[in-house]
């Protein structure tokens, strides 16, 4: 059997051998994009918050739903999973540019004759193999590899940061959507409401013999088309709820209630601040550019295949008739066993049938397509920051015009209402006024809608989410 002192003496070797390298590993700095900051929240964090009684409804803010989404959204969760693989490769070809280190025994048995053994190959009858084998290889395609997967990581990396702020889109439509057909719900109730008063004051009138029955039919029709609206709304808002439920719980629990006002006043950047925050390290550009350098990459380790490569092997322990650290000779001395070998190999390629000339085309053909995309999402992303900085703009501008509109419409009905009923107005202006009250409001909430979807649309492009 080894002996300890066996075990110690190739330990020591080992760890002499490793020390180098492992110094120049711990001072290699690798052409790796410096990490990208997460989204930046100028929003405080909110205070914990009690459980609420059993049967309660959960009180969501938006940060809440935020959180939740990105707890439970597998495709952000996915594109996290993607980014971590890549993280590990990445690590896995940096190891793979280290000295490996292997421990093997192992025993040959060859038949014997006169002469000694049958196989000239072997060196003995009986052959014990137990050593340590250090090795290492120098060449370009190494290093290449391990430049190509911190570029793939760092473009992984920007990908589920596109996949973040792509969430947090999808949340504040899917919020902000059950908001704004609540507000409907409650004007299609309110309009229903007033329907059935309209019909109940035409029917009154006409028994009075002041109006004609014509405007019962009339009012009556309307109060049928009220009822049909209010039942579109309550689907509108079960749709919705439940939309939002599917996104946030994971135990699809729709018992929930918004505490974000939809109306809330939320400021707009200004176009120059926007424009700085979005040019400003986009992970589309981001992702785009590491898949330039990771193709720049693969040119590189594909030109490898013309240049030589270099293999080291550094072996310690014992290769003897007997599985022991010392050998009794017929004369009674001991012979140690313990011996160190030592191989380099050049490798040089002389001639692939133009392999390697076909995998440098293919890698030259994917590095200009990279080139090409990265140009082109530079160009995406201008048109990008004026068309969505644009369309909040739009939106914010004319917010106010549709509130405005709202409560106009508010009034007009609530005055065509008595004009009706003072024998000043005909059927039909009520009716129109009752129409034009529930489509104002109804685009109030719309414009509502779109300015916080535009918000959130710009916080793709700045990386910068703010909340009332």
């Amino acid at each position: 059997m080894i002996s300890i002192s066996l075990q110690n003496i190739f330990l020591l070797t080992v760890g002499a051998a490793l020390a180098a390298p492992v110094a120049l590993r711990a001072a290699q700095k690798p052409d790796v994009p410096t990490p990208q900051p997460e989204v930046v929240s100028r929003e405080p964090h909110p205070s914990p918050q009690t459980n609420p009684a059993p049967g309660a409804p959960v009180r969501l803010t938006l940060r809440d739903a935020l959180n939740l989404a990105r707890k439970n959204d597998p495709t952000y969760h996915a594109a996290l999973t993607e980014a971590g693989i890549a993280r590990g490769d990445r690590a896995q070809s940096r190891d793979a540019l280290l000295p490996g280190v292997n421990f093997d025994t192992s025993t040959l048995y060859t038949q014997t004759n006169a002469k000694g053994t049958r196989y000239i190959a072997n060196n003995a009858a009986h052959e014990y193999v137990s050593q340590g084998n250090v090795h290492q290889v120098f060449d370009l395609a190494s290093f290449s590899s391990y430049r190509r997967s911190a570029a793939l990581a760092a473009a992984a990396k920007a990908r589920a940061e596109v996949a973040s702020r792509g969430l947090v889109v999808t949340v504040v439509q899917n919020y902000f959507a059950v908001a704004a057909t609540e507000q409907k719900l409650s004007v299609a109730r309110r309009t229903a409401e007033e329907g059935e008063r309209f019909f109940e004051l035409t029917h009154n009138l006409e028994k009075g013999g002041e109006v004609a029955h014509s405007d019962v039919i009339k009012a009556e029709l309307q109060v049928q088309d009220r009822r049909r609206q209010l039942q579109e709304a309550q689907l509108a808002l079960l749709n919705a709820r439940l939309d939002l439920a599917v996104l946030l719980f994971p135990d699809f629990n729709d018992n929930f209630e918004l505490a974000d006002d939809l109306h809330a006043s939320v400021p707009l950047l200004p176009r120059g601040e926007f424009e700085a925050q979005a040019a400003h390290e986009n992970p589309d550009i981001r992702a785009a550019l590491s898949a330039v350098q990771a193709a720049g990459q693969d040119v590189n380790s594909a030109r490898a295949g013309y240049l030589p490569s270099v293999s080291l092997d550094y072996w310690y322990g014992i290769d003897a008739e007997r599985y022991a650290t010392y050998t009794a000779t017929p004369e009674g001395k001991q012979l140690k066993n313990l011996g160190a070998s030592a191989m380099a190999t050049l490798n040089l390629p002389l001639w692939n049938w133009g392999a390697t000339q076909s995998r440098v085309r293919q890698a030259e053909m994917k590095r200009d397509q990279a080139k090409l995309e990265l140009s082109f999402a530079q160009r995406k992303l201008l048109a990008e920051m004026r068309s969505v900085y644009s369309e909040a703009e739009t939106s914010l501008n004319e917010l106010a015009g549709l509130q405005r509109s709202a409560e106009l419409a508010a009034d007009s009905l609530r005055l065509t209402t008595l004009r009706y009923r003072n024998g000043e107005a005909t059927v039909l202006e009520v009716v129109d006024a009752q129409t034009t009250f529930s489509q104002a409001n109804a685009a109030y909430q719309d414009g509502a809608l779109r300015y916080r979807i535009a918000l959130a649309n710009l916080q793709t492009l700045t990386g910068v989410f703010t909340t009332p």
